[in-house]
């Protein structure tokens, strides 16, 4: 089967009728997990940012806290899936200033983590390529912003 491009699945969705678009985005959300999760944000959290950038540092926050830190093997399975969650955030979201906040309390939660990730390497390079990421986005940002999360950005360099 040949998938068709947004243009032609975005004419094809204007040309249904209201229950029949019902019908289409309750079947995508029986689908898969990532469709209901986007379908929630949409519905029920895009109306406040704030409100959900809060609930996301929240929970990571949360499973910070239930990262098992007997071996950095154990560490690094943690925080990559931590990670995982953080980037599926950003993802549904799509704004840049939401993925700024939630990559910085990351690598804050990060540096944070009794043992420290620097005596490590691969979750060391984790960490720099995360505050890379930021760095370059906060560059995308408006200049207000940016001087914004330059102290931010101080704090996870230095």
């Amino acid at each position: 089967m040949k998938t068709a491009s947004l243009k032609e699945l975005k004419t094809a969705l204007d040309q249904l009728s209201h229950p029949e678009l019902l019908t289409i985005c309750v079947r995508l959300a029986k689908l898969k997990k990532d469709n209901k999760e986007l379908l929630t944000y949409l519905l029920f959290e895009a109306q406040d940012e704030a409100a959900f950038i809060e609930g996301v540092k929240a929970e990571v926050e949360t499973q910070f806290r239930q990262i098992n830190t007997s071996t950095y093997y154990w560490m690094k399975k943690s925080i990559r899936k931590i990670l995982r969650y953080v980037k599926a955030q950003i993802r549904y979201s799509a704004e840049a200033i939401t993925e700024v906040e939630l990559r910085i309390h990351f690598c804050e939660q990060l540096l944070a983590l009794k043992p420290s990730i620097k005596k490590n390497t691969v979750l060391n390079n984790l960490y720099l390529r995360e505050v890379a990421a930021i760095q370059k986005k906060v560059k995308g940002l408006h200049e207000d912003l940016q001087f914004d999360y330059q102290e931010d950005m101080d704090k996870l360099t230095s």
